[in-house]
């Protein structure tokens, strides 16, 4: 069994962290990616270089046995630093546990790390350069691109799995080839996002607050930034294509867009004399969410990580759900290692309810990240919350700290329970039925209790 042959396509972070995986349970692991390695050319390109890692992703590295090299390269964020537009900042923890926080990371030293391990086992090989083209999967091959010769080549293999993104060649085969039902959508924000930095100092210090993920939300955009070990900041603009009296269609000079930063994020324009240049030199791109089944094709071919189920940022889950799904697929190999298929369906089945609530719940925090963090009512409501995770940390956890903190439930378990507790918070402190002032203890009865009588409506009215 162990002398199968397992061709992954892709070696981004599903993919390197995947080939580690099976190359320590004693695999023949063969990686194609079609981009040049990442360790020795800078391939970020304006490209979300840095992202959120958290307790789910993390489980993925006490599997591999990592966990401490990926925490040298990890800088903690115990909360939103939000920015108003008098430039007024205000910290908003995410947790009431001082031991939970989420970290910057940059997705380059990350994937090299992945890279580097995956290669110091003897039966993984890693090849750079070769995009494929198609995969057959009713014969379990396929087809690759050497960019560097130009030569087409087919390689097969015992099974096949994808891992290589929202553009995904296995998906599209699927899709073309028609042979079995296939079920596949994408859906678009209306907003696009582009990078942007705030450089170091001159000493190569931060210009502000290190240990957070700072945000201006302005209601119907937003610009976020998270810290690098090197003291700069990655800059992300959030904001639509065509709407709205600034938007990315009509940003196209750069007195346009100094005056629209002026005018909206004047404190974060302080710290961005770079900010045309960078502005004009990073491309914008889409933001979307991908949805598809079946993930697999008999026992010949899986799709796994953002092939299967892209996502949109605003939960700091894309990677972590990624990796999640390594530690999904291993625990499924336990239990039925040698039968390919059993193992590809009892993955699917265990994995996408979690991967469709977290596409779900991205969408959420989208709006709830560049409106509602601005308002009143909400910052009552996390007051709340953060009060009562300090007072009874064993008693509750916000829909954030189930999603982001609670590995061992599923993403779907989180979701549930998550919106109905917003849902009554949000009712009681609208109704006058609790209050900031109010004793905790008491918040808390009132909270667990209408929050059950919610999960009961919900599960009568068929939403479990």
């Amino acid at each position: 069994m162990k002398q199968q042959n397992i061709l992954i396509i892709g070696a981004g972070l599903c993919g390197s962290l995947l080939a580690l995986r099976l190359g320590q349970r004693g695999y023949n692991v063969t990686v194609y990616e079609m981009r040049p390695d990442l360790r020795k050319t800078d391939i970020s390109a304006g490209r979300s270089i840095n992202l959120a890692f958290s307790d789910r992703g993390n489980k993925a590295m006490k599997l591999v046995g990592i966990e401490d090299k990926v925490k040298a390269l990890c800088i903690p964020m115990n909360g939103r630093m939000l920015h108003d537009k008098e430039g007024n900042t205000f910290l908003s923890n995410y947790s009431g546990r001082d031991h939970e926080y989420i970290n910057s990371i940059s997705r380059g030293e990350l994937n090299g790390l992945l890279l580097t391990e995956a290669e110091k086992h003897d039966n993984v090989r890693i090849h750079f350069n070769k995009k494929c083209k198609s995969v057959d999967f009713e014969h379990t091959t396929a087809r690759f691109r050497d960019y560097e010769t130009k030569d087409e080549f087919v390689e097969d293999a015992d099974c096949i799995i994808a891992t290589d993104g929202a553009g995904s060649a296995l998906r599209r085969s699927y899709y073309l080839e028609r042979k079995f039902l296939f079920s596949f959508s994408q859906d678009y924000l209306t907003h696009g996002y582009k990078e942007l930095s705030i450089l170091p100092t001159e000493s190569g210090d931060y210009k502000t607050y290190k240990n957070a993920l700072h945000i201006w939300p302005r209601g119907d955009f937003m610009v976020i930034a998270l810290p690098n070990l090197d003291g700069s900041f990655t800059v992300t603009l959030f904001l639509s294509f065509d709407q709205g009296e600034y938007n990315f269609n009509n940003l196209t000079t750069p007195e346009i867009v100094t005056e629209f930063f002026q005018k909206e994020f004047p404190d974060a324009l302080e710290l961005m004399p770079n900010l045309v240049e960078d502005f004009f030199d990073n491309p914008t791109a889409p933001l979307g969410t991908v949805k598809c089944s079946p993930w697999h094709y008999k026992g010949n071919t899986l799709l796994m990580g953002d092939s299967a189920h892209a996502i949109v940022p605003f939960y700091g889950q894309g990677m972590n759900a990624s990796f999640e799904d390594v530690v999904e697929f291993d625990a499924v190999l336990d239990q039925h290692e040698g039968n390919w298929e059993t193992i590809f369906s009892e993955y699917e089945k265990t994995r996408k309810k979690d991967t469709d609530a977290i596409a779900d719940l991205a969408i959420d925090n989208f709006h709830e990240m560049k409106d509602h963090v601005g308002q009143a009512i909400f910052q009552e409501k996390r007051k709340i919350e953060m009060a009562l995770e300090r007072e009874f940390p064993e008693d509750y956890s916000s829909k954030y700290s189930l999603v982001t903190f609670n590995e061992h439930i599923g993403y779907r378990e989180a979701m549930l329970k998550g919106r109905a507790q917003d849902k009554a918070i949000l009712t009681m402190l609208a109704d006058g039925i609790i209050s900031t002032e109010d004793d905790i203890k008491d918040i808390l009865d009132k909270v667990q209790s209408e929050t059950k009588a919610i999960l009961e409506d919900d599960r009568i009215a068929g939403l479990h």
